[in-house]
């Protein structure tokens, strides 16, 4: 979103529907768009109380040092029109050592600029590492792919998060329009499912996605309807005997898998 200036107007009220439907939660990065997602971000959000948003944005790898991590901190605070974000999260485990980010980004947190953090697309053996560092436990979330047709952190690490009472949230929740779900838009049970539930597919499996009540899920749209949609998603309540079902079409991982990332 923010690449396009034709798309522009749509997208800022896709924004602005979610945040009058009641959502709080936006994620950005300084990667979405060279940081013009940053900027349309900003500019929806506008009109409304900067406190009663829940702000994200993420780091670069190849930004997380020390040095470079508060400058692109400065920058993305910039374009998104305010003076702090709530949650930074390094966007995935590059070449800087998780402890000199770690380190940068508890910098940052002391001066205000940000009021937690968190990280992106790590695996069992680094979301370990960080852990294990003095100021570790302050790793507020681990954003991660996850739908009904991507399950493999069910296996160990979404344990070993839960274990540590770090929340994840789920990007792509429902699969990019099942461009990657496992063919669930098509599956005669779920859509069978969905009419139960008088909904549609992508609802039922952003509902599926925050079961529990313990993951955030971010399902971008452009489209204003499609948000409302998204919205009243949270409102679905899965059967025990319809989540077996899912289990059965889409089984949790049995073995350890390779970190999926898009």
């Amino acid at each position: 979103m923010g690449d396009h200036a034709k798309s522009k107007e749509k997208e800022t009220q896709a924004i602005r529907t979610g945040i009058e439907a009641g959502i709080q939660v936006i994620d950005t990065a300084e990667m979405y768009g060279s940081g013009r997602s940053e900027i349309l971000v900003g500019e929806a959000i506008k009109p409304y109380e900067r406190e009663d948003l829940f702000l994200i944005s993420k780091v670069l790898p190849s930004n997380a040092s020390k040095h470079q991590l508060s400058k692109s901190l400065d920058a993305s605070l910039k374009r998104l029109r305010t003076d702090y974000l709530d949650q930074y999260l390094l966007h995935w485990h590059g070449s800087v050592p998780l402890s000199e980010t770690v380190e940068a980004l508890e910098e940052q947190k002391q001066k205000g600029k940000i009021k937690s953090w968190g990280v992106s697309n790590l695996d069992t053996d680094e979301i370990g590492e960080i852990l294990a560092l003095e100021k570790g436990r302050q790793c507020q979330s681990n954003q991660l792919l996850y739908n009904i047709g991507e399950r493999g952190i069910e296996f160990d690490l979404l344990p070993l998060m839960r274990q540590h009472h770090m929340p994840l949230i789920a990007y792509s929740p429902v699969a990019q329009g099942d461009s990657f779900g496992a063919g669930f838009t098509k599956q005669e049970a779920i859509i069978a499912m969905a009419q139960k539930y008088q909904c549609d597919v992508y609802q039922l499996a952003l509902a599926w996605c925050i079961r529990g009540g313990d993951t955030i899920a971010i399902p971008q749209s452009s489209n204003p309807d499609h948000v409302r949609l998204h919205v009243q998603a949270t409102a679905i309540e899965l059967a025990q005997e319809d989540l077996d079902i899912i289990d059965q079409l889409y089984p949790r991982p049995t073995r350890k898998e390779g970190l999926a990332m898009v």
